[in-house]
């Protein structure tokens, strides 16, 4: 069989010993968002002719407006884990506090907790825009054996064991990474099977695409500013091309696949950013690393964060390397010009 040909299922046998420590429970973590993720493709697909578009009138934890599609796909993601007993813990965007996911026999022996953005980019769902899903894996801290704890969920992204995303778009993909490159994978809706479709996903040093809310300038630090002006500015391989989605996932994979940043800045309206460091950022993170990229706050990386909170939101660029880098000499710059 081609390399290309070759299935998800196939795949995650073939690299099962790549898994550090792992006896099998991370391929069946990665075997269950597999199947969540066709389940919630199945609806995103028909979304326009059901009522599961739009609000569902309530708020989430954020104080975001929570979509009818983000409520189920949470439900999904949680209930495919939970049944499949292979987690012990499972923390979402979506809800206020982590959860403990006991075995049939009351135990708590699995080792693995799961942290996700069930449905990344659902404001754009009623208008048949590209969202995704968006999930990170960490070997617990605490002991077997014991309920998990809050401290099992505020480790650094360096702590990551697998990450991925699924972006529901003109085709369904699944890209994730374990630490060894990243790999993506086509769903064949016809026989509902992924197939690896981009080995070894890379992003390119350079690139020619920037991704910003350019709507927000005139809230942006002074270093963002600067560095749009850069992009802007006719000289050498610039200006660069403005591409805005408002789906990090789609952002994100187009720049992976095209050469291009990312940026969700601080701002007078977010101080501490928008994204989430848990469920965002750091799965976001690994995938542009482990793809020869670069994820940073605009000063020092990502991974190496130390949370303190479920929900904290952290400033967040990543994508080609120079590119990412130029951004943070802007940073700098306008930093040092303060004082």
């Amino acid at each position: 069989m081609e390399e290309r040909n070759k299935t998800l299922g196939e795949f995650i046998i073939e690299n099962q010993n790549a898994f550090q420590y792992s006896s099998g429970e991370l391929s069946r973590i990665i075997n269950s968002i597999r199947l969540a993720a066709k389940v919630v493709n199945y609806k995103v697909n028909k979304a326009g002719l059901v009522d599961i578009v739009g609000a569902a009138g309530e708020q989430n934890i954020q104080g975001e407006d929570q979509q009818k599609l983000d409520v189920y796909a949470n439900e999904v993601f949680i209930q495919t884990l939970i049944n499949r007993e292979i987690v012990c813990g499972i923390a979402s965007e979506e809800n206020d506090d982590f959860i403990t996911v006991e075995g049939s026999d009351n135990s708590h022996n699995n080792k693995y907790v799961v942290l996700m953005d069930p449905l990344d980019g659902s404001s754009n769902i009623d208008v048949n825009v590209s969202v995704g899903t968006i999930f990170s894996v960490y070997r617990r801290v605490t002991p077997i054996g014991t309920p998990v704890t809050i401290e099992d969920f505020l480790q650094p992204g360096i702590n990551q064991v697998a990450a991925g995303y699924v972006i529901y778009g003109t085709s369904t993909m699944l890209v994730y990474t374990t630490g060894h490159g990243v790999n993506g994978f086509t769903l064949n809706p016809a026989i509902g099977t992924f197939y690896l479709s981009h080995p070894n996903m890379q992003f390119s040093k350079d690139g020619s695409i920037y991704s910003i809310n350019e709507g927000n300038y005139i809230h942006f630090p002074q270093g963002v500013k600067d560095y749009i002006k850069y992009c802007q500015t006719e000289e050498e391989d610039r200006p660069y091309t403005s591409r805005y989605i408002g789906s990090l996932v789609s952002d994100i994979h187009r720049n992976m696949i095209k050469g291009g940043i990312y940026i969700y800045p601080t701002s007078s309206k977010a101080p501490n950013g928008k994204l989430r460091l848990l469920y965002e950022c750091n799965p976001m993170a690994f995938i542009v690393e482990q793809a020869g990229g670069k994820a940073s706050d605009g000063f020092s990386r990502i991974m190496e964060i130390t949370p303190t909170e479920l929900h904290q939101r952290v400033p967040f660029f990543c994508g080609s390397y120079n590119m990412v880098e130029k951004a943070e000499d802007f940073m700098l710059k306008a930093k040092l010009s303060k004082y």
